[in-house]
C-alpha cells in the first residue's frame, strides 16, 4: 500500500492547482479593493501555474522546440518579477 511516484506527482499537481486558485482569488479581492492591478502577485501566479505545468509535464512526449519554450516563459517571468521587484523597491525609497 505504498503510493507510487504518479499518486505523488498527482497529488502535487493537484495542490498547486488550489494554490493557483487561491492566489487567482487574492488577485480579484485586491483589485476589486483598489482599483489597481496587483502586478507581482499576478506574474507570482503566473510563475507558479508554468512550474505546475513543468512538475506534471511528460517528457516522453515533448519536442525539444516545447522544452525550450517553457524554458523562455519561465527566464521571462523571473526577469520580469524580480524587475517588478526592483521598481517597487526603487518607488517605496522615494516616498
Amino acid at each position: 500500500m505504498l503510493i507510487g511516484i504518479d499518486d505523488m506527482f498527482k497529488t502535487f499537481a493537484a495542490f498547486l492547482a488550489v494554490l493557483i486558485a487561491i492566489e487567482i482569488y487574492q488577485n480579484i479581492i485586491l483589485y476589486l479593493r483598489t482599483d489597481v492591478i496587483p502586478i507581482k502577485l499576478v506574474i507570482a501566479t503566473a510563475l507558479v501555474a508554468i512550474s505546475r505545468k513543468v512538475i506534471i509535464i511528460d517528457f516522453a512526449t515533448l519536442t525539444p522546440m516545447d522544452i525550450f519554450s517553457i524554458a523562455a516563459v519561465v527566464l521571462a517571468l523571473g526577469i520580469t518579477y524580480y524587475l517588478v521587484g526592483l521598481h517597487h523597491k526603487d518607488s517605496m525609497m522615494h516616498n
